[in-house]
């Protein structure tokens, strides 16, 4: 049902009450504008909602008390990688707990287009979660998510490294200016089909092969449909400021808004750094550019161990860069490059100090997942060969990146950072459960606790942030900078994304030896007027939806879409 201003003004003067689908009561209600919250009841019907106020004599099918229980709009993940994991568990149980709605996707790998050597590949290079490859174009993988069922409303950039694969594959080297007209006839396909706009990842090999104009021709094709830019950028650590540089460069040449993914400062040395990033995004603001951020609540991030090699060696993908790796001249180049430091390419085997500040995660084979959980450091002394030695070895046995988490970033970066009112949030990780596939795997505890940490660490805890701005960082703020219809604000009208949880009790509770732990606090939600999540437990319904990007040609003239 989508009810119209007619409609809700027809329910609000119902002689014997409006009639509701749902009534949730006496909460104190944080509409998402960032103000303290007002207590009121808020009312549901179909997928919208329909009041807010004082609703003493409606009734409702459903009745929610909420005395002392805050009730927001639904949390916006900025950066999520549950692009395979929702193939595997449409639940989104650890982001759902956590009060997330919306997933966005697209850290310059997206799920389209594809071509069919990148299906191939695709299959091929699949670990735990196993999946049919059944689409094409990022338009198609969305509505195929949409279709199968899924909890969480999705939506996603189209990857700057993804069109450049379609066209170039995995070659160090520019477009020509044909393959760069095919490259961007692929964004503005996927802008047509609802992409928010381009995301890139600079610090990976192939992307890292992409020089600004090639990121801005792709990016001015975005913002001709009101889309945006968003991106790893191409350093966190010895060029940080250059790449931020190259950020802002790209956001004034394209005419677009631009944002950081996962801001930081990453390897102790370049620490001190983030506080002239913050006067050089604050300066560009204060200029008229649309430049904004997001961040996890972390001192560490997790990646692979391509992360720990030079782009170089990773020159045609994975199958060239396993192959190079097992020629013993190349070996002690990639070796002697891992412990030297450089501008040249982004090094965390460095940046994290030392191998002791690196775990593996994640692996392919069966073989080696006992080394899940340890150390660099300790899986060196087990074989008796350097950390660099075995990062190599490692690779090489697993046929794959291996999952691995640096620790890189300093506590008080992440309050300063959490601190300023241009930062959102993501948990650049997957959505999972506690069950099953996931256990083969040990993610970073960000997956179950980004969005909870925020809450209880730094707004009850810590006192960083009032609530009411937490909400505004979580909800409007991002659905703003996306352009977002009718999403982001607790409003009459808007689609009914609500949460419901309570601010004494919300909690994180993943961590780096036990990250397969639920964050608790979370009552309620609601997605699209549906519940999801019932007195902190998963209701199994699954009606998410794709939601789509200013570009999309189904809009209707009034702004309304065609269908949903």
């Amino acid at each position: 049902m989508r009810l119209t201003r007619a409609s809700l003004v027809l329910l609000s003067v119902t002689a014997c009450g409006p009639q509701y689908d749902v009534v949730i009561r006496h909460g104190t209600v944080y509409d998402g504008g960032g103000a303290p919250g007002v207590v009121a009841d808020v009312a549901l019907v179909g997928d919208s909602i329909a009041a807010i106020g004082d609703l003493g004599n409606a009734r409702a099918a459903v009745e929610i008390d909420a005395t002392g229980l805050a009730v927001a709009p639904g949390f916006i993940n900025m950066l999520s990688w549950a692009t395979e994991s929702l193939l595997e568990d449409g639940r989104s149980q650890s982001d759902i707990r956590q009060g997330v709605t919306l997933e966005v996707f697209g850290e310059g790998w997206s799920m389209g287009p594809l071509n069919d050597a990148m299906k191939a590949e695709t299959k091929e290079q699949q670990g735990d979660i196993e999946f049919d490859v059944a689409w094409t174009t990022l338009g198609e993988y969305l509505d195929h998510l949409a279709q199968r069922g899924v909890a969480t409303n999705v939506a996603s950039f189209v990857g700057a490294t993804t069109v450049r694969i379609h066209e170039l594959g995995y070659a160090d080297r520019p477009p020509t200016p044909a393959e760069l007209g095919r490259m961007e006839d692929l964004v503005r396909q996927a802008m047509e089909e609802g992409a928010l706009g381009v995301g890139s990842s600079l610090i990976y090999a192939p992307a890292f092969y992409a020089r600004t104009p090639e990121l801005i021709a792709l990016t001015r094709v975005a913002g001709a449909y009101g889309g945006s830019y968003i991106s790893h950028i191409r350093s966190e650590g010895s060029r940080l400021l250059e790449a931020v540089d190259e950020l802002l460069t790209i956001a004034r040449e394209a005419g677009v808004p631009a944002e950081i993914y996962h801001l930081k400062a990453g390897g102790e040395t370049y620490w001190p750094k983030m506080d002239t990033v913050i006067a050089m995004v604050e300066r560009a603001r204060a200029e008229g550019l649309a430049i904004t951020a997001d961040m996890y609540t972390y001192p560490a991030g997790a990646t692979g161990l391509d992360a720990a090699m030079p782009p170089s060696v990773q020159e045609g993908g994975l199958d060239a860069w396993v192959g190079r790796l097992q020629d013993p001249v190349v070996r002690r180049q990639v070796i002697r490059a891992m412990r030297t430091p450089t501008d040249a390419w982004e090094n965390l085997y460095l940046a994290a100090g030392s191998p002791e500040r690196i775990i593996l995660v994640e692996f392919r084979q069966d073989s080696l997942k006992y080394l899940t959980g340890k150390t660099l450091a300790e899986v060196a002394a087990m074989r008796g060969t350097s950390p660099e030695e075995t990062a190599l070895d490692l690779v090489v046995a697993d046929h794959s990146r291996v999952g691995t988490v640096y620790f890189l970033m300093s506590e008080d970066n992440i309050r300063k950072q959490i601190q300023l009112p241009w930062v959102s949030f993501g948990s650049d990780a997957a959505s999972m459960a506690p069950e099953g596939t996931f256990l083969k795997s040990n993610p970073h505890p960000r997956a179950y606790g980004n969005f909870a940490r925020v809450l209880g660490t730094y707004v009850r805890d810590e006192g960083l942030l009032t609530l009411g701005e937490a909400v505004r960082r979580l909800t409007a703020l991002p659905a703003a900078n996306l352009k977002l219809r009718r999403r982001g604000r607790l409003q009459p009208g808007f689609f009914a994304d609500v949460v419901v949880f309570d601010p004494t009790q919300v909690r994180d509770h993943a961590t780096f030896d036990q990250p397969h732990q639920y964050a608790t606090g979370m009552r309620h939600v609601f997605v699209n007027g549906t519940q999801v999540l019932a007195e902190g437990e998963h209701t199994g319904a699954l009606p998410g939806h794709v939601v789509r990007g200013p570009g999309w040609t189904g809009w209707t003239t009034e702004g309304a879409p065609e269908h949903e």
